[in-house]
């Protein structure tokens, strides 16, 4: 395997030979968010003409249908104080342009607020998002002390997270060094076990802990419990427990070696929802599923709100809302509509949402 010398493997290369390997958390935060050389730092990584396509670059309709659902838990929430609508990691704007639409048709009222740390981006949010005046934050603590409700569609899965790999002697934690010629990036484990970690597993199995994904539900969690609201999780990934590296890289709209191309390629791991949905209940909230994508967009509308939209559309584009409801939907294990899962997590007092099953 070779490391192409991009700008961000100088910076790796010096603080590998200063202090050693990094571990997988390091690399991922360095990788995507360098303020300089980072990948969301420097590119639009969305749609055809970027790395990957995301639901809301994929159909209207997706965004509409969380703009419909949004409207109906805002009107469920304790009236008085003005609530925050949050989105993290809005992209383009896709979603939230669209889902504003329908937000409007049902007359809510909210403070819109991103969360956002890619400068390139927020410019691109700020100007499609103008009528809504959105605040910018560069993490979820600064978020304001008020009732929220908290849309976060595949962002949990850039979030840094840490491995650890099953040897003879127990769990070592996975790290990024250098190769012995120093010319390229290699993994590596840690020679001594944690000794924290005493999950029984096979040699060679790998565990992923979302080290920074439950940062952020505990902190969401902790506010959501005292001032009111919910968060939604719409993410690929698993709800149940098991071993296996998901770590991986996209440039291109094709998968691509998660160490040749430092800081020029998307970095994921898949969600960890059962991880997500206990913690958010060890914070005092109400669980709600998760769900398929596919049975969730579907309980909200999709197939009704398709046939609206093909009566007034030509041949060509009653064709294409079929192709996105497919893409969007399909149940495939490796489609979106299977392997896409819908988490919500709210204030107790909320009760039943729309679409989700009753709070566990």
């Amino acid at each position: 395997m070779t490391t192409e010398a991009t700008p961000l493997f100088a910076v790796l290369a010096r603080e590998i030979r200063a202090d050693g390997p990094i571990g997988l958390d390091r690399y991922m935060a360095l990788c995507l968010g360098h303020p300089l050389h980072g990948y969301y730092a420097t590119r639009d990584p969305f749609g055809r003409g970027g790395d990957f396509v995301t639901a809301p670059e994929i159909s209207q309709m997706f965004g509409e249908l969380i703009g419909a659902w949004a409207a109906a838990v805002l009107s469920m929430m304790a009236p008085g104080e003005r609530p925050c609508l949050v989105e993290l990691g809005p992209g383009r704007g896709t979603l939230m342009t669209d889902a504003l639409r329908a937000l409007r048709a049902a007359g809510a009222d909210f403070d819109l607020h991103l969360v956002e740390t890619s400068p390139s981006l927020r410019r691109i949010q700020a100007e499609r998002l103008i009528d809504a005046t959105p605040t910018f934050h560069d993490s979820v603590a600064s978020l304001p002390d008020a009732p929220m409700l908290v849309i976060a569609n595949e962002f949990f899965d850039a979030l840094p997270a840490r491995q650890f790999v099953r040897t003879g002697r127990g769990w070592s934690e996975r790290r990024v060094g250098l190769t012995v010629e120093g010319d390229a990036l290699a993994f590596g484990l840690d020679p001594e076990p944690d000794p924290r970690l005493t999950a029984e597993a096979p040699e060679g199995a790998v565990l992923t802990l979302p080290s920074q994904g439950l940062t952020v539900l505990r902190d969401l969690g902790r506010r959501l419990v005292a001032r009111g609201g919910a968060l939604l999780v719409i993410d690929y990934g698993g709800d149940r427990p098991g071993f296996g590296d998901t770590f991986q890289a996209v440039a291109g709209h094709r998968y691509a070696d998660p160490l040749s191309r430092p800081g020029e390629a998307d970095l994921t791991l898949h969600v960890d929802f059962g991880a997500l949905a206990r913690a958010a209940a060890a914070e005092g909230m109400a669980v709600h599923g998760p769900v398929t994508q596919r049975d969730f967009l579907l309980s909200l509308g999709l197939a009704a709100r398709a046939e609206r939209l093909q009566v007034r559309a030509t041949p060509d584009q009653a064709r294409a809302i079929e192709t996105a409801i497919h893409r969007l939907t399909d149940p495939d294990p490796r489609g979106m509509g299977a392997l896409f899962k819908v988490l919500c997590a709210s204030h107790p007092a909320l009760g039943p949402l729309p679409a989700l099953p009753p709070p566990s």
